[in-house]
């Protein structure tokens, strides 16, 4: 039961002794850094702005934002982790490329 209650989604009552509280993606298991295949895409729409986006990570929220962090720290910008996807302001994907690979992730380039 040691599960934290504010990560309950919806409130939810059952007289079932058995049930389990479905819980937000902050529980999902992280794989290591040497099993993630990351993409690493530039997106150059938002806001007239060019940002670095990361995406397919497969974990939770918390290591999602730890990422990002390091990345930003890194590199001097700014950005944010939301839909599973960090995204990294200014044309940094070389930078960021760099750093992955330091940190012994997988990563793919994609698009120009």
């Amino acid at each position: 039961m040691g599960k934290n209650k504010k990560n309950r989604k919806g409130v939810l009552y059952s007289t079932n002794p058995d049930f389990e509280y479905e819980y937000e993606d902050s529980e999902i298991e992280t794989l290591p850094n040497n099993q993630q295949h990351l993409k690493v895409c530039i997106d150059k729409h938002r806001a007239g702005k060019i940002a670095v986006i990361i995406k397919n990570f497969v974990g939770n929220t918390d290591d999602l934002k730890n990422l990002g962090k390091i990345l930003k720290t890194n590199c001097g910008v700014g950005g944010s982790t939301k839909n599973g996807e960090i995204i990294i302001q200014g044309n940094v994907r070389e930078k960021i490329m760099e750093i992955l690979k330091k940190e012994g992730y997988n990563y793919k380039r994609v698009g120009g």
